[in-house]
């Protein structure tokens, strides 16, 4: 009996306390990430950037709300939104009343492909079969049928009137204490709605700083943004990886980015141009698999200074 049973007995086991753990603990173990980047042009103040982003609000989320609401005492600059705020149709109001101490803020946002469309189950599986053949999303993938419309429009007016720059393929310009920042966005390459054509030709040489804004981290959008010469990109969409094996790191970033960078710091390279990248783990996961493992859920406070 012994020899039989307790070997599949302890694998069922084991399994059962991952489940409990990435389920019932880390996916709930928000926290803050501090990064400092040297970006800003010689002379200039330091920027204080909070990066929120891949929240897949649930209804009914409430520590994620608290938490959220929390982040206002971190007093920044600025707020960046990178998308996926929602998983739940119903969930606008939630994600407006947990954002709102942060909506006093000046403040930017894009939209990921949750914002537009409902999450739907499928294997996790297919991340790796997407990983192996290139195709993600809707690049190289058909469309999909019966896709649930979320009411992206309300949450897009809730933004708006909290004076939040809607960046979906275009500029706005923030006005921070005398300091003006110019932001150049996209709307998600995972559904295949950037534009980069309308955005393109690099700063604007009108402003004190400019960065460029995108939910997914696609090659291509890096590429462009790099290429014409903003010296910093931040992004979402990988959730880290969200199920990580310990010491070794992602598996997938559910895009064509390497998995070297699937979240935090890091730098991209095009036509001779070095740009750094910020990919944000987020805070939250599909409503259909709500588990992390070995990749907590996470805001960044991320600390513009001049360059070395």
């Amino acid at each position: 009996m012994r020899l039989r049973y307790g070997v599949p007995l302890g694998i069922t086991a084991v399994a059962a306390a991952g489940l409990l753990y990435s389920a019932g603990f880390e996916a709930r173990f928000f926290r803050l990430r501090r990064v400092t980047v040297p970006v800003l042009p010689s002379g200039m103040r330091p920027l204080r950037i909070l990066q929120v982003s891949d929240i897949h609000m649930v209804s009914g989320q409430r520590k994620k709300q608290r938490w959220l609401r929390s982040l206002a005492g971190l007093r920044p600059d600025f707020v960046i939104n990178t998308g996926d705020n929602l998983s739940d149709p119903e969930g606008v109001p939630e994600v407006l009343d947990a954002l709102g101490p942060l909506m006093e803020f000046p403040g930017a946002y894009v939209f990921g492909s949750n914002d537009y469309y409902g999450p739907r189950l499928r294997n996790p599986a297919r991340y790796l079969v997407e990983k192996a053949t290139g195709r993600h999303g809707l690049n190289g993938n058909p469309p999909a049928v019966g896709a649930i419309h979320n009411p992206w429009e309300d949450l897009r007016d809730g933004f708006d009137a909290a004076g939040w720059l809607n960046l979906t393929n275009t500029r706005g310009t923030l006005k921070i204490e005398g300091v003006s920042v110019e932001l150049t966005g996209l709307d998600d390459p995972h559904i295949k709605r950037d534009r980069y054509a309308q955005v393109a030709g690099g700063p604007s040489g009108t402003a004190d700083f400019s960065m460029g804004v995108v939910h997914a981290p696609y090659l291509r959008v890096l590429d462009a943004f790099t290429a014409d010469g903003y010296p910093l990109i931040l992004a979402g969409h990988t959730h880290g990886g969200q199920l990580c094996i310990p010491f070794y790191g992602a598996l997938v970033t559910n895009c064509d980015l390497d998995t070297d960078r699937v979240k935090g710091l890091s730098t991209h390279t095009a036509e001779g141009r070095t740009s750094y990248l910020h990919v944000s783990a987020g805070c939250g996961t599909n409503r259909y698999t709500p588990v992390r493992f070995a990749c907590p859920p996470e805001a960044t406070l991320l600390t513009l200074v001049g360059r070395e």
